[in-house]
């Protein structure tokens, strides 16, 4: 993920809202927000919403909670692979350090 004050790439709030027919106020008004500001901080992508506004969306814009993220979740997959292969070519040559010193006090 993105570090802080860097935005996180671009979801499908802002799609599914429009596909809806629904304004951002009125969006802020179902899920129980005081203005505007975080629907439009989440559809920017400034920010992501907590997980319950998360789910609401979900079953506002009748999508999975998957849908509305995709791009987010692509781009974690990405990244999360990435560091698993680092973390794996390490166990993979310390092993091979460890054998190297056992074979050769044998």
């Amino acid at each position: 993920m993105k570090h802080k004050n860097q935005r996180v790439k671009i979801n499908c709030f802002r799609t599914y809202r429009k596909a809806r027919g629904l304004k951002q106020k009125e969006v802020a008004d179902i899920l129980g927000l005081k203005s505007t500001s975080m629907i439009s901080r989440w559809e920017n992508g400034v920010c992501l919403p907590d997980t319950l506004n998360l789910l609401k969306l979900a079953v506002l814009y009748r999508r999975l909670v998957d849908a509305l993220v995709i791009d987010i979740i692509r781009q974690l997959r990405e990244e999360l692979l990435q560091r698993e292969e680092k973390v794996l070519k390490r166990i993979q040559e310390k092993t091979k350090r460890g054998e190297e010193r056992q074979t050769r006090l044998s």
